[in-house]
């Protein structure tokens, strides 16, 4: 056998084994592709079952929390900043409150000098004493007037009398002249007699005439009144409570129970009506401005429950409310300079609504809160019932004091007082001064 015959069998050997391996790599690669495929189909399922639970997720909390609730952090708190002004000018003597200050209704603030204010009221008490007793004089001057009247018609009957036998006199001397029983000087003197009796009749009609007419003129004066009600002591007690009020403003009172902030007054500063002094703030009446998106506003009615929080106290304290009204314009449309939108190079903004919100004013008395805090507030559009605008006018004042009704009755007690003083009845006691004198 010649060696190429040799040779033959091994390289076909040889070809044979190459072509078994071949076979074998290409169905290992096979393998890894299919497994690469199937990894990969793995995490596409995988990832698909992930944007599917969070879409179910984010659908749920669409249907079951966001569309329910609107919620914003652009809230503030605002309340009642009462300014205390001065209605009478004058020079302070005498600060009572400071900032931070808790003052109660009717507590004194300032004191002004009352020095004019007083003597203007000793003038007025005055003139109004004295107009009491010139009314009362008209009053008697009726009487008096009455009784002249009466007199002057007794003159006129005695007149009248005397009259009759002046004329009966002079009838008979007339019906004697013929005989000559009676002289012509006799008769003269007769007729002379009769003309003067009517004169003194006529006089004393005039006199009566004239007394009822002084008596008209002046019952028209006190006709239909008493003397506390007569015009001249009305104007006169007008007079009195004016000068009593401008006496009891030089103090200055708290209207309502609150803290003080901004005081900007001075002792011995010398202030005109109407300048500002401090402020007080009712901290326990405050509510939250709750500026909400006008594509959030489409829900929300009055009414509805409102949750809050403040970054003063964090999310450990939460406040609960309700809507109480929803503004009527933007803040844009209220701004000191609105906005142009009809210029050409107008941008859109998202604006902004004001909703009132009202808390809760136990939960304000543990927690207190101060005018200007940021707030969180959600509300609660579950309950979609209510009304976006007031249906109907308000029924009660937004805020009320009665500090200032007791200087009016103050004034009346001492009007009336000087009255029955005059009037000659016992002295009423004087009226207590107000809060500070």
């Amino acid at each position: 056998m010649s060696e190429t015959d040799k040779q033959a069998p091994a390289a076909t050997g040889a070809g044979a084994s190459a072509a078994q391996t071949r076979p074998r790599a290409g169905y290992s690669a096979n393998a890894s592709i299919s497994k690469s495929n199937d990894k990969r189909k793995r995490a596409l399922t995988i990832l698909t079952v992930i944007v599917v639970i969070l879409g179910l997720c984010w659908g749920a909390y669409e249907f079951f929390i966001a569309s329910r609730y609107e919620s914003t952090d652009n809230a503030y708190v605002q309340g009642n900043v009462i300014q205390i002004t001065p209605q009478i000018g004058g020079t302070v003597t005498a600060v009572m409150a400071d900032d931070t200050d808790l003052v109660k209704a009717g507590q004194t603030l300032v004191k002004l000098d009352p020095a004019d204010a007083r003597v203007a009221l000793e003038q007025a008490e005055a003139a109004l004493g004295q107009a009491v007793r010139q009314v009362r004089t008209l009053y008697v001057n009726n009487n008096s007037l009455s009784a002249q009247i009466a007199s002057r018609q007794a003159d006129v009957v005695r007149a009248q009398a005397d009259v009759q036998r002046a004329r009966a006199d002079l009838q008979r001397r007339s019906a004697l002249t013929g005989d000559g029983a009676v002289s012509k000087e006799e008769l003269q003197h007769a007729q002379i007699g009769l003309d003067n009796a009517q004169s003194v009749l006529s006089a004393a009609r005039a006199g009566v005439t004239a007394a009822r007419e002084q008596l008209a003129s002046n019952q028209s004066l006190t006709e239909g009144t008493d003397v506390a009600q007569h015009p001249s002591v009305l104007a006169a007690a007008a007079k009195v409570r004016e000068a009593y009020l401008a006496f009891q403003r030089t103090t200055l009172l708290a209207p309502v129970d609150g803290y003080v902030a901004k005081r900007t007054v001075q002792l011995g500063q010398r202030v005109a009506a109407g300048t500002p002094m401090m402020s007080v703030v009712a901290l326990g009446d405050v509510w939250v401005d709750a500026n909400f998106k006008e594509v959030q506003l489409r829900n929300i009615r009055i009414g509805q429950p409102v949750t809050l929080s403040a970054d003063l106290y964090g999310g450990k304290v939460q406040y609960t409310g309700r809507v109480l009204g929803l503004g009527v314009g933007t803040g844009a449309a209220f701004s000191l300079l609105p906005a142009q939108n009809a210029t050409g190079n107008w941008i859109k903004v998202v604006q902004r609504v004001p909703v009132r919100i009202a808390i809760d004013a136990e939960q304000l008395k543990a927690h207190p809160l101060r005018v200007g805090l940021s707030m969180e507030a959600e509300v609660d559009v579950r309950d979609r019932n209510g009304e976006m605008l007031a249906a109907a006018p308000r029924g009660t004042p937004v805020a009320q004091t009665s500090v200032y009704s007791e200087l009016d009755r103050g004034a009346d007690a001492d009007v009336q007082r000087i009255i029955a003083a005059n009037l000659g009845r016992p002295p009423l006691p004087a009226p207590a001064p107000a809060t500070g004198h």
